[in-house]
């Protein structure tokens, strides 16, 4: 018998589902100086440069979110919403599949975005708030907190729903952390090119509508 969750197809958020990077966004309101070094760190995690869990504290303590600001990158997401995403999810729904998103970011800022699409599950890290709205401090054990968590996350849900198959998008270095543990990898590069990514995708793209002829025959 077939299980619901026979095929999963997981989908990174930024620069794939949406053509911004919600950290660097958040970041921007923590003035010019602050914005550019964390754009800096973050493109140079996503490159594979430097680990993730080296900068992932650091980024929010400069940052220091409040839950508003969180909330407007949620609203942001969808107004840079890839124009395809959409479409292609449900297309995608309608074959079988069920669309994950999993990411580094945050699920608060993350679940509009994921309402709008029509995505159940988000794997995502939770931030935390003071009663007043004020950061407080984020999910340090989330596995997608540091290098090698994503593949992590993918273990999890493989044991959890037991598809016959598993594919993920993504952009960057952590995205394509997971190919060992699934059936196909597409690299996703019409936001940002990492030539690690390219070069090691099974398939890359530049397209989000490839996806669908790509996983067409499963």
């Amino acid at each position: 018998m077939t299980s619901q969750y026979d095929k999963i197809i997981i989908f990174d958020c930024d620069s794939t589902l949406s053509s911004i990077e919600g950290v660097d966004e958040l970041a921007r309101a923590a003035g010019e100086s602050a914005t550019q070094e964390i754009e800096k760190m973050t493109a140079q995690a996503m490159e594979g440069k430097i680990a993730l869990e080296s900068i992932f504290a650091k980024r929010l303590e400069i940052i220091q979110p409040s839950a508003d600001s969180v909330s407007k990158v949620g609203k942001l997401y969808i107004d840079t919403v890839e124009p395809s995403a959409k479409q292609v999810i449900t297309t995608l729904k309608d074959r079988g599949w069920t669309p994950i998103i999993l990411s580094g970011g945050y699920r608060q800022a993350i679940k509009p975005l994921a309402d709008y699409l029509g995505v159940e599950f988000i794997e995502a890290v939770d931030l935390y708030f003071n009663e007043d709205g004020s950061y407080r401090d984020f999910d340090h054990n989330y596995p997608s907190t540091r290098n090698g968590g994503k593949p992590e996350v993918v273990k999890s849900l493989r044991e959890k729903y037991s598809p016959n198959k598993i594919v993920a998008i993504g952009d960057g270095v952590s995205d394509l952390e997971s190919k060992p543990v699934i059936d196909m990898f597409i690299g996703f590069g019409r936001y940002a090119v990492r030539e690690k990514v390219k070069q090691e995708a099974d398939y890359f793209i530049t397209d989000l509508q490839e996806v669908v002829s790509l996983v067409g025959n499963w």
